[in-house]
């Protein structure tokens, strides 16, 4: 939205005395005058960059031709375009204006009239937007709260090796933590987040799909690298089978791997992972990014508070519980009988807690993973996801 016509020189000079003060949020300023933040930060660029009159109104066109875009501006924009095949308009305006911020670069929507003139734009086919259907977890607000971890698909190198890109990035900040060929395996891809924790910490969770190795079938959905992370203090979350938009902002970004690294791959997996290497502090610290202001991730993502611990201690259970230890074969002994709780927990100590059916709650490292009844049989939960099922669960169990 524009500024009010009335007084607008008077309104941008106003605005940013207001900023000045630290009083209000950007958010509160653009409410109060009736902009957007993108109008505010287009702004605050220019009075940024020293130019006198910064507060005046500037026309996107070459005042000598109105449809044009200045030869030495229209250059420059294809060039970027050639140096960043798969920036898009927005993109494109967003790294120009970071590295020339004293030119009054054109709108993006000039900039993609310019992109087809010149054929640099391939037609995209349109596909029908799927319904929406069920309760989405709320996105981290913060970094390392909430990385998220997927295999971005396997391909061959051109000598016929397969590759297994492991991606990891964090939520809130779309920082990409690690893109790394490993093997497909809960042992490749626990050596590979061992590295990473021990050179940069540990988040608060991990969203993933259900499928092996980061989940199961089994009681809670774990793994047994899920247990591995429980162990570590950090929360397993698991999105619905079959909803890959439910961790949309990872295979978006995917998709942009995909296209900037192997498409064709490279000759060799070492090589591949060159390009890795290469896409990852491209994309962190040069590619803006329109979610984030057009900021590179890196402008946001700090490293997280919590240490690799080294040491991994046995999990704690309040005076209520009774402790019992999980069997190779998955099993526990109660009461006189084995009861199969779930492979993945074998070796570990899981709590047991009496609840008011009679039956008893089996706990591991506070993650409810099921109910033995009266009869002695295990009853497992399915891992929570969306809140409504949270809700439901957690009402039916004892308070801990």
């Amino acid at each position: 939205m524009p500024f009010r016509e009335s007084s607008a020189v008077e309104e941008r000079i106003g605005l940013f005395r207001e900023y000045e003060t630290g009083v209000f949020s950007v958010t509160e300023l653009c409410a109060r005058h009736g902009i957007s933040r993108e109008t505010f930060y287009v702004w605050k660029r220019r009075r940024e960059s020293g130019e006198p009159r910064w507060f005046e109104e500037r026309s996107h066109a070459v005042q000598s031709c109105p449809h044009a875009t200045a030869d030495r501006l229209a250059d420059r924009i294809i060039a970027t375009r050639r140096q960043f095949p798969h920036f898009g308009p927005k993109k494109i305006k967003a790294w120009l204006e970071h590295e020339r911020p004293e030119v009054d670069w054109p709108a993006a929507s000039t900039i993609g009239d310019l992109l087809k003139r010149e054929g640099l734009v391939e037609a995209r086919r349109r596909r029908r937007r799927a319904i929406a259907q069920g309760e989405v977890v709320a996105p981290a607000s913060a970094p390392n709260e909430e990385w998220a971890i997927d295999f971005k698909g396997w391909f061959r190198t051109r000598d016929g090796t397969r590759c297994d890109p492991l991606t990891i990035t964090d939520t809130a900040s779309r920082f990409l933590v690690e893109v790394r060929i490993v093997d497909p395996t809960g042992a490749g891809v626990r050596g590979a987040l061992e590295r990473v924790f021990q050179d940069i910490g540990l988040p608060s969770a991990i969203r993933s799909d259900n499928g092996a190795p980061f989940g199961s079938t089994g009681a809670g959905g774990l793994s047994a690298l899920s247990v591995w992370w429980l162990k570590l203090g950090i929360e397993p979350r698991y999105i619905p089978p079959a909803s890959p938009q439910d961790n949309g902002r990872h295979e978006r970004m995917h998709r942009t791997l995909k296209a900037e690294t192997s498409k064709p791959p490279a000759n060799t997996a070492a090589e591949q992972q060159q390009r890795f290497n290469a896409f990852r502090h491209h994309f962190n610290e040069q590619r803006p990014h329109e979610a984030l202001d057009q900021k590179p991730p890196v402008k946001l993502w700090q490293p997280p508070s919590r240490a690799w611990p080294g040491r991994l201690d046995d999990p704690w259970y309040d005076a209520d519980h009774e402790v019992r230890r999980v069997r190779p074969t998955g099993e526990v002994k109660w009461r006189g009988e084995h009861v199969f709780i779930g492979e993945a927990l074998a070796g570990e100590p899981v709590g047991l807690c009496e609840h008011d059916t009679g039956g008893h709650i089996v706990r591991f490292c506070g993650r409810d993973l099921g109910l033995i009844d009266r009869e002695r049989r295990f009853l497992r939960f399915a891992p929570p996801r969306a809140r409504l099922r949270v809700a439901q669960q957690t009402a039916q169990t004892a308070p801990r």
